[in-house]
């Protein structure tokens, strides 16, 4: 009966915001908004809540450099599962945290219209390099207006098997040439195994979801600075990601 309860009342706090963003965001943008900001200041714990329950996957966040993150700044991380947006918001919990995404998020339920009513970047996968390009400058000079963090994924694209992808450097820099922000480089691990379906519920067993800040650069002055920093924040990913797998075995 307890399990039962339990089972209830961690799906009601995750399906019913859902719902309401959903029957909301055709009918009105302030409460779309109001929707969007309840799910990324609540429904991501119950999510995590969820899958420690179930299969004993927990949320294991290091928050030691923490204290010498600035007022505002611009976050370079690696990119394995769409639960990585989950994970940076409830890592930089208390922080605005805004993510550069592909528009083709936007058809997934709940997580689309989110990002649509909160203002994230949704780069068009149609247009062009020019048209991208536009659409970063103007998100850089939204987070900036707004006091928000900027996320942005060099890779690209979800690694789907949690190898470091390349890293390149045109998104990187246009937005980092926008906001003019220090550089806060964060490793996580864990999200390649919830990139298959039919491997999600056997994958998550005992398994975790590692999230943490290696390093926080000033703002780079020109594009050699952004260019060093670029490469420095994949050798210091994949150090961490070495140290993570190397204390599994």
């Amino acid at each position: 009966m307890f399990n039962l309860i339990t089972s209830i009342c961690l799906g009601g706090a995750l399906l019913f915001p859902t719902f309401m963003i959903t029957l909301t965001y055709p009918l009105s943008h302030k409460w779309a908004l109001f929707w969007s900001n309840y799910i990324t200041t609540h429904t991501d714990r119950v999510f995590f809540a969820i899958l420690r329950y179930y299969r004993g996957f927990n949320f294991l966040a290091d928050r030691s450099m923490f204290k010498d993150l600035p007022k505002q700044f611009m976050v370079v991380s690696n990119h394995q599962s769409l639960v990585d947006i989950v994970v940076h918001l409830l890592y930089f919990q208390g922080r605005e945290v805004r993510f550069v995404a592909k528009d083709a998020l936007g058809n997934v339920p709940m997580v689309g219209k989110m990002l649509k009513s909160q203002g994230h970047c949704m780069i068009p996968r149609k247009g062009g390099a020019s048209i991208a390009m536009k659409a970063l400058s103007d998100f850089g000079q939204r987070v900036m207006q707004k006091n928000q963090i900027p996320v942005i994924f060099p890779e690209g694209t979800r690694s789907k098997d949690g190898n470091l992808g390349t890293f390149y450097a045109a998104g990187f820099r246009r937005l980092e040439e926008t906001v003019r922000l220090p550089v806060v480089v964060c490793a996580l691990d864990g999200g390649w195994r919830l990139s298959k379906f039919d491997q999600f519920f056997r994958n998550l067993k005992r398994g975790a979801y590692k999230v943490k800040v290696l390093k926080v650069f000033d703002a780079p002055q020109n594009k050699e600075e952004e260019k060093l920093i670029l490469e420095e924040s994949k050798n210091l990913i994949q150090k961490q990601l070495d140290e993570w797998r190397a204390e599994e075995d």
